[in-house]
Parts: structure tokens; sequence; C-alpha cells
């Protein structure tokens, strides 16, 4: 018995040994013409095998382009599509930019150097109000991420402070703004245990 590990390597193993053995059968195939029907059906039963992508687009190019693969680009036939290099295999991708920017404070992040800038410039009157009462909110909830103590407000506003360069104040309207904000998005936790003896009286009733 010999076992899948004592055989040659698969190019692509999710087509498993017996697609590989079609193709490795189409290769010794001498007739071009009976090649080509072999290609065509080793292609269908790739397709077959996954039905979830037929109307994925160019579904049929990427099976053509397998088959060339797993012949190694030695199976002479006449390909409906424009195959993909050997050459093209093993390119590298592209080195993706990392921005050079230093972060003043990183329990805070870069995301709140980009909205303070934006609230500087921003016109005065209530949505700018608004828009430093969420950023104040922010920053408490960033620090209280990274310090477990509790964070006074005389912190934040002097960091504030400092990332705007002064343009931008907490005030006594910021803080009430800030509380107005927290209330509105705290909701209470509601009691199951006091529900279930609720729904057991109301039972009980009729």
């Amino acid at each position: 018995m010999q076992y899948n590990t004592q055989q040659k390597r698969m190019p692509l193993p999710e087509y498993g040994r017996s697609i590989q053995n079609m193709v490795d059968h189409a290769l010794t195939i001498e007739d071009r013409a009976e090649r080509q029907r072999c290609a065509n059906t080793i292609i269908n039963i790739m397709g077959n095998m996954f039905p979830h992508l037929r109307d994925v687009p160019d579904f049929k190019h990427k099976l053509w382009d397998h088959l060339a693969i797993m012949s190694d680009f030695k199976l002479d036939i006449d390909y409906p599509y424009e195959i993909i290099r050997k050459d093209n295999l093993n390119t590298r991708p592209e080195v993706i930019p990392y921005p050079s920017t230093k972060i003043r404070y990183r329990h805070y992040g870069r995301t709140l150097e980009v909205l303070i800038k934006k609230a500087i410039d921003f016109p005065e009157g209530d949505e700018k109000q608004n828009l430093i009462a969420l950023i104040c909110n922010h920053m408490k909830k960033d620090y209280m991420t990274w310090n477990k103590d509790t964070v006074d407000d005389r912190k934040i506003a002097e960091d504030l402070n400092e990332y705007s360069g002064g343009k931008l104040q907490m005030t006594d309207d910021i803080i009430k703004l800030m509380a107005e904000r927290i209330n509105q998005n705290y909701r209470p936790k509601v009691n199951n245990q006091n529900n279930r003896r609720d729904n057991r009286n109301n039972k009980r009733k009729y």
C-alpha cells in the first residue's frame, strides 16, 4: 500500500489526488484532439467540485489556470483563456508603505489627532461644541483602557490643550455636553430575576 506522503507533491492539493492523476494521464495522451477532450472533462469535474463558485467572475478562467499549474505548464492544448505564466507564480507582493509620523500618546492613537485637527477648523457653534465633547469622552475612554485608575477631567483638559496647541478648551459647557452624551448612551441593565417574578405573578392572575 502506498501512502499519499510517499507520492509526488501536488501543486494544488485542494483538488485531491484523483484530479492530479487525471491531469498526469492527460499528459500521456499523444492524440491532440483526445488530449483536448480529456482536458475539457477535467475542467468540468473541477468545476463541479465548487458549485457555489460558478457565478463568481473569472471562475472558469481560474480553473484553466489551475489545470496549467497542475500539469507544470506542460499540457499542450488549446486554452480558451490566456493562462497565467509560470514565472508569475512566485512574484513577491508590492511593499505596503507604512505611515512614518509619530504618535504623541499611543493610548490616544492617530485617529484622535486627526479628529482634533478637524475640530480646530470647525466654525464656532453647537456642532463644534458637540464634536469637542465627543472627543473628550473618547479621550477618557482611551485613557481608561491603558490606565485602570480613574482619570481626572483636568488631565483630559491638559492633553486636549496640548494636542490642539491651545485652540480647544474643555469649558464648563463642554463638560455638561459630555455628561449629556454619556446619559444618552447609558442604558440601565434590566434585572432578569425581577422580570421573571413579575411574569409569574401575571400568570397567576389569569
